[in-house]
């Protein structure tokens, strides 16, 4: 996969994630939800990382496939009503797909990358709650969705791994240290 491929399957993510029509005072956080994912993938770019845009590709595509699954699941229930009466309430997409963002950063590089990106969760979070798109539990469980995915598809980039090796006359450990 080459890196203009990666780039266009990040931008059309980003398209879908700011698809809502904005207010005034939601704007900053709509542009927030779109901004976040491409920083993040910069920062692998910079960096020279193309396994870990790989790992952030994967981890919010298999995240926004879940949580539009889960929206469409809801969407018939009290749980999928917005407070504005809007539809696909639960979970919620913003949320979402900036802890993607921001899961991806503080499993792979570490909190100097992630806590920045989780200040940012939560003004997109307290965003859309204040602004009557969706309740807390909306928003706790959009981010709960990302993280849990995030763990399943992001390494550490510098991470050691220990295995024991059993034979059958013999007991050993393989080390392995990616740089």
């Amino acid at each position: 996969m080459t890196r203009f491929t990666v780039s266009a399957t990040l931008l059309a993510l980003c398209l879908h994630a700011g698809n809502a029509v904005a207010l005034a005072d939601e704007t900053p956080a709509d542009i927030a939800t779109g901004i976040l994912p491409l920083v993040t993938y910069g920062i692998t770019w910079a960096k020279d990382d193309d396994e870990g845009g790989y790992q952030f590709l994967r981890s919010a595509g298999v995240s926004l496939v879940l949580n539009s699954a889960l929206r469409l699941a809801f969407n018939e229930t009290d749980w999928g009503e917005r407070p504005n009466g809007s539809p696909y309430g639960f979970p919620s997409g913003h949320t979402a797909f900036v802890v993607s963002s921001a899961a991806f950063l503080q499993d792979r590089y570490g909190w100097k990358y992630g806590l920045p990106a989780y200040l940012v969760v939560g003004y997109v979070s307290w965003v859309r709650v204040d602004t009557d798109h969706h309740r807390w539990r909306d928003v706790i469980a959009g981010a709960a969705l990302s993280y849990g995915v995030s763990k399943l598809f992001v390494t550490p980039q510098n991470a050691t791994h220990i295995a024991p090796i059993v034979g059958p006359e013999w007991f050993g450990l393989r080390i392995e240290r990616s740089f």
